[in-house]
């Protein structure tokens, strides 16, 4: 049996823990996520959003993680006033994969990804449905969050809620890229 310097089995240790709490694992080029429509943390354009065309933003994404064999794609609002509200929710895009186009249509397939599903958002509705917090309640964030899997498709028929996304995912994490805009309606 092969001696191992203390350091190499603490790393390994410390590795088994954090995949077996489903905690992400280091990337050798960290996971990047832009919205070119919009700058990080600045208002979402109006045709991105209910008060617009509700179409869906180009997304790309960058980094090199070890590993990874497909991305999920959650967006969400955390300050719907009845707790976390779903506006996206697309899984099984390829390891190869590094983009969306804008206006992804909401089919149960997000068409030309080789197989990309997409479930259903807080609306009930397949794909992407825009910020539309309720009028006068403030300016809302819209975290745009991108997983890199360690499986190459997480099970799930098309429709699947966001708890199905969520729990097949849970475990299977290497790197996690998110991506804010903000949205307000008036009064």
């Amino acid at each position: 049996m092969t001696a191992r310097a203390p350091h190499a089995v603490g790393f390994a240790a410390l590795t088994l823990l954090l995949v077996a709490a489903g905690l992400p694992r280091a990337a050798a080029e960290p996971l990047s996520l832009t919205i070119p429509a919009f700058a990080q943390g600045q208002p979402i354009p109006l045709e991105h959003t209910c008060s617009g065309a509700n179409r869906s933003p180009a997304l790309t994404w960058s980094g090199d993680v070890a590993g990874v064999k497909s991305f999920t794609l959650i967006v969400e609002d955390p300050d719907a006033p009845g707790g976390t509200f779903v506006h996206w929710l697309a899984w099984d895009l390829g390891a190869k994969a590094r983009s969306l186009p804008a206006g992804v249509p909401g089919n149960d397939v997000i068409p030309g990804t080789g197989g990309a599903r997409q479930g259903r958002n807080g609306f009930g509705l397949l794909g992407y449905r825009g910020p539309c917090p309720p009028k006068g309640h403030g300016v809302h964030r819209y975290v745009f969050k991108l997983l890199a899997l360690d499986v190459a498709g997480l099970g799930l028929p098309p429709a699947s809620s966001h708890d199905q996304v969520e729990d097949a995912a849970r475990g299977h994490v290497l790197a996690t890229a998110t991506y804010t805009g903000t949205f307000e309606r008036g009064p």
